[in-house]
């Protein structure tokens, strides 16, 4: 009888326990010794991709792309498959390792792309303006900088710039570095950009204002009138409208919208952070303690 039939005799009377698995790995190792990949993890993880990849379209088009490391590491880490779905088409939409893939599933990219608040549907034609939302995210994540974070603007930049490969992981695929601080004169009054970028799908300069504080409305018109001596200065006559981002510690949406309102030049403004934080579910909340019981927890016990 050969190993096919024993396998599947196997399967149907005793399922896929770990002891099929265990046998199972040491006939197929046996009876290939000159090939890898037949260990009893393996095994089990290709059972799991038969599973769960059965759309062939899908299989064939995304999943058949992908490192079977990267595979494995989205089955792993999601039981939803459109949340498994949209990490395989960015992984290789952008070119990810599985390193960077374990990277963008840990900082939780998914819920922060397309976050941003912008006013890029009334500045910017259909086509950009969907593209340009899908790129801008909220918050950004500046864990890299170390637990040390700078408590300044100037800080920031100087931290990201020395961090720039890491930075533009971040930002996204498609951002150039151009420079920083880079000078502007206007009247003859020196103005100094905290960020420049190009962005080569989108193909127009990115200008990002850092600030250590909260939103407040007049950052939004120092970084438009940015945004003018670019266009008018730096663009090319084939380059698009250069877009502005405002990163900022924390913002009131509401006041965001309005200070946007009445601005043509496309403006996304978001938070940036050291590190990401999950608010609690509101029915959770209720189920924990408070400050003051658990104060009087531990006084009663000294």
């Amino acid at each position: 009888m050969n190993h096919g039939v024993l396998d599947a005799k196997r399967q149907e009377s005793e399922g896929w326990g770990a002891k099929v698995i265990d046998r199972l790995s040491k006939d197929l190792t046996d009876s290939f010794p000159e090939m890898k990949g037949f260990s009893s993890r393996n095994l089990s993880n290709m059972k799991k991709f038969a599973r769960e990849w059965r759309n062939t379209v899908i299989l064939q088009q995304v999943v058949a792309k992908l490192p079977w490391r990267s595979n494995i590491m989205l089955l792993d880490k999601f039981t939803d498959f459109e949340t498994r779905l949209w990490y395989a088409q960015k992984t290789i939409e952008n070119g990810w390792s599985s390193n960077v893939l374990g990277m963008m599933i840990d900082s939780r990219l998914i819920e922060r792309q397309g976050r941003a608040v912008n006013n890029f549907e009334t500045a910017l034609p259909p086509s950009d303006s969907d593209m340009a939302v899908q790129i801008f995210k909220d918050p950004y994540l500046f864990d890299f900088l170390g637990t040390d974070m700078p408590r300044r603007e100037a800080e920031v930049e100087r931290a990201l710039t020395e961090h720039i490969e890491k930075f533009l992981l971040e930002l996204g695929q498609g951002f150039a570095f151009v420079g920083r601080q880079v000078h502007l004169e206007l009247g003859g009054d020196d103005f100094y950009l905290d960020l420049l970028f190009y962005h080569l799908k989108l193909r127009c300069y990115v200008v990002i204002e850092l600030k250590a504080c909260d939103f407040e409305p007049g950052f939004v018109g120092q970084l438009n009138m940015y945004q003018n001596v670019v266009n008018d200065v730096l663009c090319h006559p084939d380059d698009k409208p250069t877009i502005g981002l405002l990163l900022v510690k924390s913002k009131n949406k509401t006041v965001v919208e309005y200070s946007l309102a009445s601005f043509n030049n496309p403006i996304g403004v978001a938070d940036w952070q050291e590190q990401l934080t999950r608010e609690l579910p509101e029915d959770s909340k209720s189920s924990l303690p408070s400050i003051e019981e658990i104060e009087k927890e531990l006084n009663s016990k000294e």
